[in-house]
Parts: structure tokens; sequence; C-alpha cells
């Protein structure tokens, strides 16, 4: 019965027209190519597009990558970050360990520190109080007390700095780069609504951008081929070699208050990049073009904006400062590392390995331009006073 079944099906099948067997059979998308196009080989990776042969395969994936800005292999940044002796502190500072509302008392031996008599002079009660020091000594509860330059004591903890630094460059990378600036994932799209692609980046991360698009209120930048981050995340830096208006010589200094990063120029060629701290509504960093007309090795800060002074600093010791506009300087800021977002009085913070390299390349004279590609910072002078740190 099974035979006598199968005979019948194929003979069914020979009887039928042919036009009516491959009638729903897509037509070849090679039927109208010849001959020559099955003799083809695959196109390996990285050969050019010629029509020598087939564009399939690990071939058609790295042309489009390559159409798209990425490279094959990967291009790594040309540049390298400096070496970590340049973030070495010049001076130990300690933080004042006493309420911002209280004056903090300076006394003649460590004895009369830890006894809290007799004390010799103060430093004004404020939120941000630091000092320098070259001997630390702990009492008997576990309070510590450093020695100041001058041999008095002051209770105070000594005060840990960040150790990140930029990037020193070797020739101007081929696409804009900058840092990751708070823990974040990545998406497959420039929307918060696309998929995440599970992966995490660090705080201070590299990255490429290939890519730059506005979406949902912020800047998105792609980082692979299928991979975004967004400007809430990162800081980016967009080559910019040719010296801007009001530049009149090969080297300068670029300050983005946008972006909060600092770059340094000569003959067109980008020598440094990294982040930095600018001014914080509404002390914001003047934008303007200006000069460096004092470097100071290390220099003590101090003042208030309040009427009641509630505001007072004292820095002592800042270390690789430059001046350029007023009283706004590019600087080290040890009591602090959220570089990457506006911190200051309208100086301009860095890390210290970041301060050394500027303060060691600059010279006095060498032009600083600050902008705000965003256009939200203020731009009369009329709106600035001095600055401070």
């Amino acid at each position: 019965m099974k035979r006598l079944l199968l005979v019948t099906i194929l003979f069914v099948l020979i009887s039928l027209p042919a036009e009516g067997v491959f009638a729903q059979i897509a037509p070849s998308p090679i039927s109208n190519v010849g001959d020559d196009y099955f003799g083809l080989p695959l196109c390996l990776p990285g050969m050019p597009v010629d029509g020598s042969c087939l564009l399939y395969g690990p071939a058609q994936v790295i042309a489009e990558m390559k159409a798209a800005g990425f490279t094959y292999p990967p291009r790594e940044l040309p540049a390298a970050t400096p070496p970590s002796e340049m973030g070495q502190m010049p001076v130990f500072v300690a933080k004042i360990n006493l309420p911002d509302d209280q004056p903090a008392p300076i006394y003649a031996s460590f004895e009369d520190a830890v006894a809290g008599t007799n004390p010799s002079r103060y430093i004004n009660r404020g939120r941000l109080r630091f000092v320098s020091y070259i001997y630390q000594q702990p009492d008997a509860n576990g309070k510590t007390y450093v020695m100041l330059k001058s041999g008095e004591w002051i209770r105070a903890t000594p005060a840990a700095h960040t150790n990140f630094q930029g990037l020193e460059f070797f020739e101007n990378p081929k696409s804009d780069f900058g840092w990751i600036i708070d823990p974040t994932g990545s998406y497959t799209a420039p929307s918060f609504g696309a998929r995440t692609t599970g992966k995490a980046y660090l705080r201070a991360t590299k990255i490429q951008v290939f890519e730059t698009v506005k979406a949902e209120g912020f800047f998105w930048y792609k980082i692979s081929p299928e991979e975004w981050v967004n400007s809430q995340k990162a800081r980016v830096v967009t080559l910019r070699p040719t010296p801007p208006e009001g530049v009149q010589s090969n080297r300068w200094i670029e300050l983005d208050l946008f972006q909060q990063t600092i770059m340094a120029y000569e003959d067109g060629q980008l020598l440094f990049a990294t982040i930095m701290a600018s001014g914080l509504d509404p002390f914001f960093t003047q934008p303007g073009v200006f000069t460096i007309y004092q470097k100071k090795p290390l220099e003590t800060m101090q003042g208030s904006f309040e009427a009641d002074k509630s505001d007072f600093y004292y820095l002592e010791d800042v270390p690789w400062t430059m001046y350029y506009d007023q009283a706004r300087a590019i600087h080290t800021a040890y009591w602090h590392t959220y570089f990457g977002y506006p911190q200051s009085h309208g100086c301009i913070n860095l890390s210290p390995g970041d301060a050394k390299w500027l303060f060691e390349w600059a010279e006095e004279g060498d032009y600083v331009w600050v902008h705000d590609p965003s256009g939200q910072t203020p731009t009369d002078p009329n709106y600035y006073g001095p600055g401070a740190p």
C-alpha cells in the first residue's frame, strides 16, 4: 500500500507544469550577475571593496564599521597617561576638624593643643579650611594633630587627594574622546528607553566617541558600533587645533565650560587634555580670551563672599597656580575630587597631576581661551567680580 501511494505522488508531480512547481520560489538575487559571480571568493576582512570578491560575513561587518567611522582593528587613542609621579603633592595637607561655625585655634606646643589651652592665634570659622603641615601626631585618645611650618600645632586630619590624570597626546586623535564621570551602563541606541547592553563603566574610564546626537534633552555619544552613553555621565573633547579668534600665538589653553574639559595646544597639535571643575552658578568662570600673568608653585588662598563670612575658606599652599583673569586661576584642588562638574568660585580646579603638567608646560604670557559652546554661561563682563578658588 505504501509503495502504491509513493508511485501515485511521483506521477502527479511529474504531470504538473514546470511553472506550477516553482511559482512560489523567489527569483535568485544573483540571477543577473553572470556566471563569473559563482567563481568569486569571499572578501577577507580589510580587503578593498572593488568587485573582485564577495562582501559577506566578517568582511561585510568590518566594511559597515568603517563606513560608520570605526576602525579595524580598533585604533587606540594616540595618547598616554603621564607618569604617576606627576601627581605627587609637594606638601602635606590636612583638613581642620572643627564645626564650620567655630574658629580653629592654633597652639605653640603639642601639649597646649591637646589640652586646648593658651591658643596663640585662630583661623576664622568657615566650611572649607585646610592647612599644610610637616609632621602629624595623635594624642592618647586617637585625635590627630599636625605641626605647621611655623612649628605651631592644630587639630586636623591628613587629607587624601585623587590620583586621576588626563592624557598626553603624541598626535591629534582621529575621533572625539573623553571620560566617564559617573558610573554608568550603556544603551544600544541613543534613548533611555533603548535596551541596555549589560556593560558597566566606572568613573574616569576613557572613551572614544564616533557619533554624537541629541535626544531626550541630552547629548548621546556612540562609543562602539551598538553602544551609547549620555552627557549626564560623560565629558567629551572635540578637537579644535586652529587658534580661536583673539589668540595671537601658536600656544594656547582651551577651557570648555560646557564639557568641563581643558586642553593644551601648540602648533595645531593637541598636547594634553583632561577634565576640570569650573565656577558653579552664580560664580561662573568668565568666558573670553586671557593670558597667564603669574605662575606660583604654592599659593595660600582665603576669603569669603557672604556678608556674614559664613562661606569663609582657607586653603594653605595650593600647588601649581596660574593666574589668568584677575583672581581666577588654574590650580590644583586637593579639597575635592569632583572633576567634570562645576565646583569653584570661578577658578579652574584640577587634580594634582593635571595641574602640574599644565604648570610645567605653560609660560607666563600664554593664551587661555574660555568658552561655553552651550551658550549658558553669562558673557557680560559686568556680571563678573574678581573670582576665587
